[in-house]
């Protein structure tokens, strides 16, 4: 068998950096740090908005989801799950809980987000189903020592969740297209316009004059350009314009992205079969392996077989953090 070439400078520097904190693998290093990384820099941008006007939002959703994004980055470092599982579980925990607070208080206003158009709210209501249906289906995998699924569930609930910043770009790009027809429209009730230009009113009153005519209105709304130029509430039209349409492609693109990096790293999710069938087998669960919710318990996969070493009988205990050592489970 020919030696398998020696890594570049390149390679060898970047492992100095992510062999610390755990990884052993560079895709999987560049993968948290886009995603787990970015949405930390996007929720440290959006701190801001916690506090409008000197009060501090507490009923809002991005007084859950901010800190869950900060929390986020420290649940997917290995080297804090194998050293802290203490922490690992309870900042899980609580990222499960401001998750789905978060959730509620995005449905809460998903009428009102961008204007509320149907497919904005259908897109919220999804994603609202999908992170919270990836949040149970990791903590009852966990709760079986199925940890293969565990792991799978959390990456798809989070990078589900993760498409809130995919949107935001893909909705800038859109209003600028947008922005070059003067034949977009959004309609707009003249209290909103009369909060974004409380500091100007006399172009409130020259761009809308309609909104100070007795009955010069249907139902006081009126038409507002979507132009991402300088006019704010132009700006907003625009950016409301693009998205619906931003949401659903970004929750695409994140959808189909979890699903190709999870089928292109098979060895990680075997590896911890494995490790699922050797805690479930201390803890005396039935069908050790596939005592959570693999597959293979409900469709027509094959059952799933623990590997054999080279004697034929079953493997040795890994040298591993130890989940069963953390859950009191139930022998079945």
């Amino acid at each position: 068998m020919a030696a398998s070439k020696p890594p570049n400078a390149f390679v060898r520097g970047m492992r100095k950096v992510y062999n610390p904190i755990g990884f052993k693998k560079g895709y999987n290093f560049t993968f948290w740090f886009i995603f787990a990384v970015g949405l930390f820099g996007f929720c440290l941008a959006r701190v801001q908005y916690l506090s409008i006007g000197g009060k501090f939002k507490e009923g809002s959703s991005p007084a859950t989801i901010i800190p869950a994004g900060f929390l986020l980055v420290f649940q997917f470092v290995p080297a804090i799950r194998y050293k802290f599982l203490i922490f690992h579980r309870i900042n899980g925990y609580v990222l499960v809980v401001l998750l789905l607070l978060s959730n509620a208080g995005a449905l809460m206003i998903a009428r009102h987000t961008f204007g509320g158009e149907l497919e904005t709210q259908a897109w919220t209501g999804l994603l609202a189903i999908m992170t919270t249906g990836g949040a149970i289906m990791a903590y009852i995998n966990i709760k079986r020592l199925q940890i293969d699924q565990h792991r799978a569930w959390m990456i798809r609930t989070w990078m589900y969740a993760g498409c809130i910043v995919t949107l935001r770009i893909i909705m800038i790009i859109s209003a600028l297209i947008v922005s070059q027809s003067s034949r977009s429209y959004q309609v707009w009730p003249c209290e909103k316009l009369a909060y974004v230009f409380e500091d100007d009113e006399a172009t409130f009153r020259d761009r809308y004059p309609a909104c100070f005519i007795p009955n010069g209105t249907t139902d006081g709304n009126v038409a507002v350009r979507a132009n991402f130029g300088e006019v704010g509430a132009e700006i907003g039209a625009s950016l409301g314009f693009s998205f619906g349409t931003a949401g659903w492609l970004a929750l695409f693109l994140h959808g189909v992205g979890v699903e190709l990096y999870l089928a292109l790293t098979p060895r990680e999710s075997n590896r911890l079969r494995t490790v699922s069938y050797q805690r479930q087998l201390e803890a005396g669960y039935s069908h050790p392996g596939s005592s959570g919710l693999p597959a293979d318990r409900f469709g027509d996969a094959e059952p799933w077989q623990p590997p054999r070493d080279e004697k034929g009988g079953n493997p040795g205990m890994e040298p591993v953090a130890s989940e069963s050592s953390q859950h009191s489970v139930e022998r079945k």
